[in-house]
């Protein structure tokens, strides 16, 4: 009997040990990267018998009250600043460019109805969108071109981004908030309408039945044929001279 309880703790310190281990491995792994990790891809790197999802919940746990905390962002993993001490990690020198209100608005459109056109987000907005605006949410990868609609003029459709997700703290884009909670934030003046509402956020990537894949780009085409010609050109002499034929005897 002393024998069998003896066997039965050294298994459990085993077991224990594999898993204080796993949580070393997971904490290594999430310091040591820049971007967010699946955990798919912390669970290779696991002990043999340690489930992933309870290490990832200890690390959430411990981490919960310190100046980092472990978020799952986009279905992905990262340490994040502690939401009450970024302040203090804030330079004027290298604070990112801020997002004027057209921008803002049209990302908040796109983020709710996506896919969607720049067409669509004028009549939504009830502005012209310049060019410009959508070029910047491009540049900063919170917004991709889906698509093209299957309408005339054939325009391209917008959705939102793994970085947007990231960038704004949300694990899923059915995070976002609703009337509701905008309502009760003060965001919006006055009483809401009844029956106005916000759409359900879905940021699914599969193409809707009114879209097609977007085409190659023409000039990245044009730009892959010119250098497969060079790759096949023959090469110049080491000394830059065309090749000559030779005169034979009669040059001597």
């Amino acid at each position: 009997m002393i024998g069998m309880m003896r066997a039965v703790t050294e298994e459990n310190d085993e077991v224990e040990r594999r898993f204080a281990h796993g949580v070393r491995v997971a904490e290594a792994l999430l310091f040591a990267t820049a971007e967010p990790l699946a955990a798919e891809d912390i669970a290779r790197m696991m002990p043999q018998g340690v489930a992933v999802e309870a290490v990832l919940g200890e690390l959430e746990r411990l981490y919960r009250p310190r100046g980092v905390n472990l978020m799952r962002l986009s279905g992905k993993w990262m340490f994040r600043t502690a939401p009450d001490l970024g302040y203090l990690l804030r330079k004027e020198s290298d604070e990112a460019r801020k997002l004027g209100r057209a921008a803002l608005e049209t990302l908040s459109i796109i983020a709710y109805h996506q896919p969607v056109t720049r067409a669509e987000i004028e009549a939504l907005r009830g502005v012209s969108t310049h060019k410009g605006t959508l070029d910047t949410l491009l540049e900063a990868g919170f917004v991709r071109m889906r698509g093209r609609r299957r309408t005339p003029g054939r325009p391209v459709t917008f959705g939102t981004t793994e970085t947007f997700l990231i960038q704004f703290g949300l694990d899923r884009i059915s995070d976002l908030p609703g009337l509701d909670e905008i309502a009760a934030a003060g965001l919006v003046e006055g009483q809401v309408p009844t029956g106005l509402g916000l759409p359900l956020p879905s940021d699914d990537a599969t193409l809707r039945e009114d879209e097609d894949a977007l085409e190659p780009d023409l000039f990245d085409i044009m730009i892959d044929e010119r250098l497969e010609e060079q790759a096949n050109e023959a090469p110049l002499n080491p000394d830059g001279a065309e090749d000559k034929p030779e005169d034979g005897d009669g040059g001597r």
